[in-house]
């Protein structure tokens, strides 16, 4: 009983909820409206501001925020084609609407390549502080949720792929395999990421900045040797 209460005193942490919500606050507010400031740059600013607990519950917070947005749009969106949309796995609903479903990744609050590539780095980044002071596992569904958009909408919805998008799903498939490590008992993997890991299928890349496609990028195989290693 001694080491249980030692173990919990140890796994208690401090936190400043006036501090999460000013910080929630200003990277909602103050990034994502420069237009001439590249995305990385932007994402590069927040993630210092996203450091120790209370950065990484905002972080977490950003990707549940996000998550819901996406989700409440796919919904409408599926309802107007007379389709259900299953939120563990997107991709049986992309696979029916194709290009008619659009991506609901985009004109929200929060930036895909800007706060959310931000949250997604802090939370990796930090994996052992986010497994203590966040419950991993909604967040590992939010993470996963965004990545099935993401891959989904490229294959099935003829989304374009360009470097920030696929700079966005490396990262969350990164921060996933880091929180995942963290965790004694990590739930099972989503089904859409299942049935990717038994693709071999590249995408083909492009540089926004150059309007060049610069290479390719295997998803299936990334998340293949990351989350099964």
């Amino acid at each position: 009983m001694r080491f249980l209460r030692l173990g919990l005193r140890k796994r208690r942490v401090q936190h400043d909820p006036a501090l999460q919500q000013e910080l929630l606050q200003d990277v909602r507010q103050r990034f994502g409206n420069h237009e001439t400031t590249p995305f990385g740059d932007q994402a590069a600013e927040i993630t210092g501001l996203l450091e120790g607990a209370d950065g990484v519950m905002v972080a977490t917070e950003i990707l549940r925020e996000f998550a819901e947005a996406a989700h409440a749009s796919v919904v409408v969106q599926a309802a107007e084609l007379g389709l259900v949309a299953d939120r563990t796995n997107y991709r049986t609903l992309w696979k029916s609407a194709g290009k008619r479903l659009r991506s609901p990744l985009f004109g929200q609050r929060l930036h895909p390549y800007i706060q959310v590539s931000a949250a997604v780095t802090a939370v990796g980044s930090q994996a052992r502080q986010t497994v203590r002071v966040t419950e991993p596992e909604p967040l590992l569904a939010h993470m996963f949720e965004v990545l099935d958009l993401t891959v989904a909408g490229w294959q099935y919805g003829r989304v374009l792929v360009d470097t920030h998008g696929a700079e966005l799903a490396a990262g969350l498939i990164t921060a996933a395999t880091e929180v995942r490590a963290e965790m004694s008992d990590p739930p099972p993997l989503p089904p859409p990421v299942r049935e990717q890991m038994r693709s071999n299928a590249s995408v083909d890349v492009l540089d926004p900045a150059i309007s060049r496609f610069v290479g390719q990028w295997n998803p299936g195989k990334q998340m293949r040797e990351s989350l099964l290693a």
